[in-house]
């Protein structure tokens, strides 16, 4: 399996709303991170759906390495 391209070096916060989907970038290569804008077609990659079970802030996670998918772990500090 290739290995995402990391996006940052810290997560990012976003205000999610209750029952809504969002989709997170596991390829690492959109322009609107954390989330999906496309840029994986053609690759092994697909964005990973988040449905946000309260309206609250979330942090999605940039560095893809996180074993929390798509939240961080701290896993940009290792």
């Amino acid at each position: 399996m290739t290995k995402a391209h990391r996006a940052g070096d810290a997560p990012i916060a976003v205000e999610v709303e209750k029952d809504k989907s969002y989709y997170w970038c596991a390829c690492g290569k959109s322009s609107k991170q954390p989330l999906c804008d496309g840029s994986h077609k053609g690759s092994e990659f697909t964005p990973l759906a988040y449905k946000a079970e309260e309206t609250k802030k979330v942090f999605f996670c940039t560095c893809k390495a996180t074993n929390n998918q798509p939240l961080c772990d701290g896993s940009h500090n290792k």
